[in-house]
């Protein structure tokens, strides 16, 4: 098997360790505003200045009925107007990470996915924003309006930059699921999704590093490759990548990712869980280590000098 996504065949060896465990880092190549507390969460903040893009409602959308099998997550579904929670750090390390949920693009996931990672991030000096992206209800490039939401927001978030005590340069990007498959989209796109309406898309939407995690189908079957609108670059941010050997999205796309940053000699760290299946969040499952995956994120950002530690 290769890894063309590169333009370089890789060997499928390169990834048979990686399935083992843990890979360290390689060395570095190639609105509305929000409220004045800024040791409070702050919900709800629109990052579009009317309607979004192709829009013609701006509904924050509706709750679904909560899952019998676990009655606390929540699943949101009908997005048309995009927003984003705000969870500062109190000790704040000057970093930030915009989160986008998982829920299959028809809905997004905003506390198993979103502000429970917010929480653990705060911990370690870094403020979380939760981005409500819009939802989708059919298949076909479901991730494009995504896309042009996750790229708003972090332009969003560089320009007040200073309202929430961030470095410009230190903007993270953490994808769950399909949020996860709208990141990998995100980070390795060299053009905007949209076009510019305001001075807030004067900012770089570029990412200065990333967190997949469980990243849902990124990798294309027929090709063996990932999917198309993913083209890794030397421009592409750092990375720290989780996957489990047991989930059927698969973790075949999260491999070649890495095996591309690295092709490109850009830092990054995977790790493939034996077991774990998907739709984890930050949560332990049983018979699972895949729950000490946030230890082994604030490790790589702590080496990264991200984190307040």
């Amino acid at each position: 098997m290769t890894f063309p996504c590169c333009g370089t065949l890789c060997s499928l060896l390169i990834a048979t360790g990686l399935l083992l465990g843990t890979i360290g880092q390689s060395p570095s190549c190639s609105g509305q505003d929000a409220g004045s507390d800024k040791g409070s969460a702050v919900a709800g903040i629109n990052i579009w200045p009317q309607l979004a893009p192709g829009e013609s409602t701006a509904e924050v959308g509706t709750p679904l009925a909560p899952r019998p099998s676990d009655p606390t997550i929540t699943r949101i579904e009908k997005i048309t107007r995009p927003t984003i929670d705000v969870f500062p750090a109190k000790n704040p390390s000057g970093s930030a990470v915009l989160i986008l949920p998982g829920g299959g693009f028809r809905y997004v996931v905003p506390d198993l996915e979103g502000s429970e990672a917010a929480e653990w991030l705060g911990e370690l000096g870094i403020t979380a924003f939760v981005l409500r992206y819009r939802t989708s209800e059919g298949p076909e490039n479901a991730w494009k309006r995504p896309l042009q939401d996750s790229q708003r927001a972090i332009r969003w978030i560089r320009a007040r930059a200073d309202q929430w005590n961030i470095d410009p340069a230190k903007v993270g990007l953490l994808g769950f699921s399909a949020g996860g498959q709208v990141a990998a989209i995100h980070l390795t796109s060299v053009e905007s999704a949209y076009e510019a309406i305001d001075q807030i898309d004067r900012q770089s939407f570029r990412p200065d590093f990333s967190l997949l995690i469980y990243p849902w189908r990124i990798y294309d079957e027929q090709t063996r490759s990932l999917i198309s609108p993913i083209r890794v670059t030397q421009q592409t941010p750092p990375a720290f990548i989780v996957h489990t050997h047991d989930d059927n999205s698969t973790s075949l796309g999260a491999v070649h990712y890495y095996a591309c940053l690295k092709v490109q000699a850009i830092p990054a760290e995977l790790h493939v869980y034996q077991t774990g299946g998907h739709g984890y969040g930050t949560r332990s499952r049983p018979n699972s280590m895949i729950g000490t995956w946030k230890d082994r994120a604030t490790e790589w950002l702590q080496i990264n000098g991200l984190s307040a530690d």
